[in-house]
């Protein structure tokens, strides 16, 4: 789940090699949920049974919904259609042919979180919805590449940007990753957005999130009347993907792209 950006403080909690396992736990039905949603979001379908489908897997496996009550959130993930852009609630709606669903889950195991998020097309696509998926892949790749100790938070929102801008996309920028860990949302807000060597240090033991949303229109986004389903200002489609990520001193684990492998997705996401 995306946290609305306000600021950004030094208040990180470090984690230990064990405290990532306790995360890895929550990241692989995360990775495993994600993975089983391609074979039932489809043209037909209401979100609602996405939603309690998502429930139920999770419980199977002895996990928590994180989001399900958080802040008074009603449902188990957020499943945001076409122009919603984040924070998006199951209901009546039934997906039609070229939809894009965006699943974005939180799950809890034993105290600790881990969270991701994929959008998917329902059916067939056009060339440009097929181009804003992509984009939103290889945004969120190009994040994780700056991710390594030594750099800085300023790296990943710059290389993101410019790989939004490659694919004439925009970044919503009032919507930012996080650290994570005991609680859903930790320091440090991680910015979509940012400046080359500027920002503070990622270190070893960072785990965080980067969750970038990009747009075909201006990036601007309004609340809906629900009060929790972001959309896109000038209702135009957006589309995201997130991860959670481990930084350790000589490498950086993609915690819910475990079983993946991300040289063989370069360009597409696992579902193309």
């Amino acid at each position: 789940m995306n946290v609305l950006v306000k600021h950004s403080s030094k208040n990180i909690v470090l984690k230990t090699s064990l405290d990532v396992l306790h995360i890895k736990k929550a990241c692989k039905i995360v990775e495993e949920l994600l993975i089983a949603l391609g074979a039932v979001i489809k043209p037909g379908v209401k979100t609602i049974d996405i939603d309690k489908f998502a429930g139920d897997f999770i419980f199977k496996r002895k996990g928590a919904s994180g989001l399900k009550g958080y802040m008074g959130f009603p449902a188990n993930v957020c499943i945001s259609v076409n122009n919603v852009a984040a924070h998006g609630i199951g209901c009546d709606y039934v997906i039609r042919d070229g939809d894009l669903i965006t699943i974005d889950t939180t799950v809890g195991v034993d105290g600790w979180y881990g969270d991701g998020a994929w959008t998917y097309i329902a059916g067939e696509a056009t060339p440009e919805k097929k181009r804003l998926v992509k984009a939103a892949w290889k945004a969120m790749l190009a994040g994780i590449a700056e991710s390594s100790a030594g750099k800085k938070l300023g790296d990943i929102g710059a290389s993101v940007k410019k790989t939004a801008l490659r694919y004439g996309c925009n970044v919503v920028e009032d919507l930012a990753g996080h650290g994570i860990g005991r609680k859903i949302h930790e320091e440090p807000v991680v910015l979509h957005v940012g400046k080359k060597g500027t920002g503070l240090p990622i270190i070893p033991g960072m785990v965080f999130t980067i969750e970038p949303i990009l747009t075909l229109g201006s990036g601007k986004v309004r609340f809906h009347s629900d009060n929790w389903s972001i959309i896109i200002a000038d209702d135009n489609l957006s589309a995201q993907f997130e991860c959670t990520l481990a930084v350790f001193k000589n490498q950086t684990d993609v915690l819910t792209l475990s079983n993946i492998n991300l040289q063989k997705y370069i360009d597409f996401p696992p579902m193309f």
